[in-house]
């Protein structure tokens, strides 16, 4: 349980236990315990059918679990109706009333619980303003971009004042520099009101861009939960590795030659350091004649290979590299001196590799 500002413990926002979900003989959610703060900004993150949107609908109330409890604020809602809830939906198709203006969208849900005509406009434009709307009041949804909609969404759900704002893929009908620009809105938005945000998304960058914590789903489970560098930097199984940004997973004996130990170990590619040919120091560690593998005195692993494929992103290069010990790692290296037509030159050349052992992180065996 959390503390408040006087260090008296208070309830968590949500608090999900032997939460589990079937359709018929297919499980969508498999069983999750989960806990989210109150005033975090949390992350469900997972591909499709992984179970995430099934989740978001049980704690708004769209769906009834087969098993397990909900608990909003410490009260036990896992029967409540949906509007006995103190919590409130964005969806990524805005669902704003064409014909209405967004002063009247905005206001809409303090109208149907009967607040007073003066207040609920009041509230509404206050609600604009927050969103950066102000003056636009008298607009239709027509009028404005898909991230000006976006935003009447937000003030929406935001003029009813909901312990909790479930946010379903919001960004994902966004063009990229749109969908950039609400993530930083977005973040500072949920900073400024203190509300408990829980997002639902398939974007890794996102999640990783706007949470305090993040919950990585698959098969209807969760696979890790802990703060963006956690999850990024030390992802608990291969799945996690693999889905959360770029990773590199050795395994076997190439795994033991190279890190000194059996397992499967994860690798983030802007981790290892490419040394080309002839460029490469030598003598010493990074010399192009050491021996592949760990070695205890530097603190660094070390591997020979021949580049198979280049890939020129702008501000980086990717380099996949066939390993003479076996598989195939991924590095990624910055385009400090290097241009598109300096590239080409890269593949077929051999290359040594090089990364600190601590980058080195056990994980499960892959799925």
């Amino acid at each position: 349980m959390a503390a408040n500002a006087t260090g008296a413990p208070r309830p968590h926002a949500i608090r999900l236990r032997g939460l589990r979900k079937s359709f018929g003989r297919t499980d969508a959610v498999t069983g999750i315990d989960l806990d989210v703060a109150d005033g975090e900004f949390f992350s469900v993150l997972g591909p499709s059918g992984s179970g995430k949107t099934t989740v978001l609908r049980m704690v708004a109330g769209f769906e009834a679990p087969t098993a397990g409890t909900i608990e909003l604020a410490g009260r036990d809602v896992t029967r409540a109706a949906p509007y006995e809830r103190d919590v409130h939906t964005v969806f990524q198709d805005y669902a704003l009333f064409p014909h209405m203006t967004l002063e009247q969208n905005v206001a809409y849900g303090l109208k149907v619980r009967g607040v007073p005509r003066a207040e609920r406009l009041d509230r509404a434009r206050t609600a604009l303003a927050r969103v950066r709307l102000d003056g636009y009041g008298a607009r239709r949804p027509a009028q404005l971009s898909g991230g000006q909609r976006q935003r009447v969404a937000l003030a929406r759900a935001l003029v009813n004042r909901p312990a909790v704002l479930l946010l379903d893929e919001p960004l994902g009908a966004l063009d990229l520099k749109l969908r950039e620009e609400m993530q930083v809105e977005l973040k500072a938005l949920q900073r400024e009101v203190g509300v408990t945000f829980v997002l639902v998304t398939h974007d890794q960058e996102e999640a990783l861009t706007l949470s305090d914590r993040i919950a990585v789903m698959n098969g209807g489970r969760i696979e890790q939960t802990g703060t963006p560098a956690e999850i990024y930097e030390r992802p608990a199984t291969a799945f996690v590795a693999g889905f959360v940004g770029t990773s590199n997973l050795l395994t076997g004996p190439a795994a033991e030659r190279l890190t000194g130990a059996a397992g499967t170990y994860s690798i983030r590619p802007e981790k290892i350091r490419v040394l080309h040919g002839d460029a490469a120091p030598a003598p010493g560690p990074d010399g192009p004649h050491a021996p592949d593998g760990a070695d205890a005195g530097s603190g660094h692993c070390t591997a020979a290979g021949t580049v198979a494929e280049v890939v020129y992103l702008g501000g980086a290069t990717r380099f996949l590299v066939d390993l003479d010990a076996g598989g195939r790692l991924t590095a990624v290296q910055q385009n400090l001196d290097t241009s598109s037509a300096d590239v080409a030159a890269y593949r077929g050349a051999r290359v040594r590799l090089r990364w600190d052992r601590r980058h080195n992180f056990a994980v499960g065996a892959p799925a």
